[in-house]
């Protein structure tokens, strides 16, 4: 009969347990049961913010083209709606980036959308 290597599937899913909880504080990196607990919130924490994530920056783009829009007059949903009427596409990311780094590109961009809606 061959000999048994390797170590049972319980001790190995209790192994990579405990290497998910490294760090962690007191028992929840020692104790089994505490630290599954840990991981487990953890890993739903991650999970919902990944996507929060996303909102987040969403949210935080729209306030720096707004707060640019506000300074040239025009509100933001008339530039959005204004850059979509003149078939200019460019994401909210990189319109940001450019209020805050290329003010001048952005102008470029301001009077399209204007020149669109009227």
């Amino acid at each position: 009969m061959p000999r048994a290597r390797g170590v049972p599937a319980r001790v190995r899913a209790k192994r990579r347990l405990f290497q998910k909880a490294e760090g962690y504080y007191a028992g929840r990196s020692r104790q089994y049961r505490t630290a599954m607990d840990a991981v487990l919130h953890a890993e739903v924490y991650a999970y919902r913010d990944r996507l929060a994530r996303k909102r987040d920056f969403r949210r935080l783009w729209i306030t720096r083209i707004s707060a640019a829009c506000a300074q040239r007059g025009l509100k933001y949903s008339r530039f959005i709606n204004g850059l979509a009427k003149s078939g200019v596409q460019v994401d909210r990311k990189i319109l940001a980036d450019m209020a805050v780094y290329d003010p001048k590109g952005f102008d470029q961009l301001a009077q399209t959308a204007i020149a669109a809606l009227n």
